[in-house]
């Protein structure tokens, strides 16, 4: 079948993914924006606050100057000008910083004396008549030709007794704050956010026209093509995904390499023992063919063993195929691992075994000390079987086969072990032996050669490896696998 054609990439996606960079860079930046200002809105009306609070402060300490202004009129004649103001029963005489306050804010401005029941005795009609009950003063804010003017009022003693006197300011910092606020905030705000905005979008369209590049060339691949990008033609900022999708793609193409090689060396070796079940399928029935009864009876008895022997060779081999792709399958999963007990583990398989290492009396024994470790139960029993299947089909008989497990170098490694006495593997064959479908030449007996291959596999799924050796006896051969162990 041939492969699918790629699917061609939506109209609107390119344009879809910078949109949606837009909003979110434009939302981000709104909200910066929203935020500076808010800050400084407040900022501004803190500092207008505190103008005002001072303001207030000085109206205090002025009211108590403008008091000593006020003087009884005697024989001698009322001052003139602008250092004193007349009342039909008293005279104001200003002192110096009165007339300070006064001359700097010409027409924003107002001074008030009140008897003690509120009877206007000078200053201006707009002043209200507040009448404090006690000496504390009172501030009130009043509206008189569009300027909201700052007024305190306090009952104070002067020569002619005891007056309520009023002073009024009209700059009032808090009544020009939002003015500022817009033209010194809002609107630079507003004009950076909208040249921000345009600048923005064009930049960003423009950025991304390499990522729409990248992506248009991946879509435009054919599933087969699994070539890596070429870096230098991408962006610094988008490099760390070409890395991805070039250790990706390489993953994959060694993937679909092991499988590829997987199926054609299943379809290789499984051609012989079918073959051989065939011939001796095919041999029994002419036998059957031109022999008589008696003949044919023990004919069948010894091809019944044959048929069986080819059929366990099949069905082994059918196994080892089977393992050995699950093992590739998993060798960069990390997942659903579990803790397990070597030493639980070599006594399964060592009693799977007693009966063949019986019936070639081969001396098959256990050396297990307490140990664990994490990984794949069934892998790791798949690798136990391999090795100690192996060591018995080449160890001769009245040998040995010895499995052992534990907990060495601290706490830190756990291993197994397979040792035997048979004819071993010589140091300059020991990489060969671990490639698949390799024998060793002038090896007898009927294997694949899967089994250590196999069982290299699945220690490498479990980052580790077949570590080959000779025997205790110098003779025979020690398979050991190291692992990383549990901590108790």
């Amino acid at each position: 079948m041939p492969p699918a054609a790629p699917t061609p990439p939506e109209p609107g996606a390119p344009r879809d993914m910078i949109g949606g960079l837009r909003r979110r860079l434009l939302v981000m930046l709104l909200a910066t924006i929203a935020v500076i200002g808010a800050v400084t809105v407040a900022f501004h009306y803190q500092t207008a606050g505190t103008a005002a609070l001072q303001q207030d402060q000085r109206l205090l300490r002025l009211v108590p100057m403008l008091a000593d202004s006020v003087l009884v009129p005697r024989d001698a004649p009322s001052v003139a000008g602008d250092l004193a103001r007349e009342a039909p029963s008293l005279t104001l005489l200003m002192a110096p910083p009165i007339q300070e306050f006064l001359a700097d804010r010409d027409g924003h401005t107002a001074v008030g004396v009140f008897d003690a029941q509120g009877e206007r005795l000078f200053g201006a009609e707009w002043l209200p008549v507040l009448l404090p009950s006690t000496e504390a003063p009172e501030f009130v804010s009043v509206v008189e030709g569009g300027v909201t003017h700052r007024v305190v009022a306090q009952r104070a003693a002067t020569e002619a007794g005891e007056l309520i006197l009023m002073l009024a300011d009209g700059s009032d910092a808090r009544q020009h704050w939002l003015r500022n606020v817009l033209l010194r905030v809002l609107l630079p705000n507003l004009a950076l956010f909208a040249v921000a905005a345009g600048v923005l979008g064009w930049g960003v369209t423009r950025a991304l026209r390499p990522l729409m590049d990248l992506k248009q060339a991946v879509e435009r691949r054919s599933p087969r093509d699994l070539s890596p990008i070429d870096e230098r033609q991408t962006p610094a900022e988008v490099r760390p995904l070409v890395d991805a999708l070039n250790r990706l793609f390489a993953r994959v193409n060694e993937q679909s390499d092991t499988q590829r090689r997987f199926v054609a060396d299943a379809a290789h070796q499984l051609r012989t023992p079918l073959a051989g079940l065939q011939a001796q399928v095919e041999a029994w029935a002419q036998a059957a063919r031109s022999m008589g009864a008696g003949d044919l009876l023990s004919l069948r008895a010894e091809q019944v063993l044959r048929l069986r022997d080819a059929t366990r060779n099949t069905t082994q081999l059918a196994n080892q195929l089977l393992a050995l792709s699950r093992a590739d399958a998993l060798r960069d999963d990390h997942a659903a691992l579990e803790t397990v007990d070597l030493a639980e583990l070599c006594e399964t398989v060592l009693a799977h075994f007693l009966d063949a290492a019986s019936a070639r009396r081969i001396d098959l024994g256990l050396e297990a000390a307490p140990a664990q470790v994490r990984g794949h139960t069934w892998l790791l029993r798949e690798l136990l079987i391999n090795l100690v299947d192996n060591a018995i089909k080449y160890t001769p008989a009245q040998g040995s086969v010895t499995l052992r497990c534990g907990q060495g170098g601290g706490a830190a490694a756990a291993w197994i072990e397979v040792e035997d006495d048979g004819p071993g593997i010589a140091p300059a064959e020991r990489e060969r032996v671990l490639q698949r479908f390799y024998r060793v030449p002038g090896t007898s007996g009927s294997g694949h050669g899967l089994g250590l291959a196999i069982a290299d596999g699945i220690a490498r799924v479990h980052r580790t490896q077949l570590q080959l050796d000779t025997g205790a006896s110098r003779r025979g051969l020690r398979v050991r696998v190291v692992f990383d162990a549990v901590a108790h």
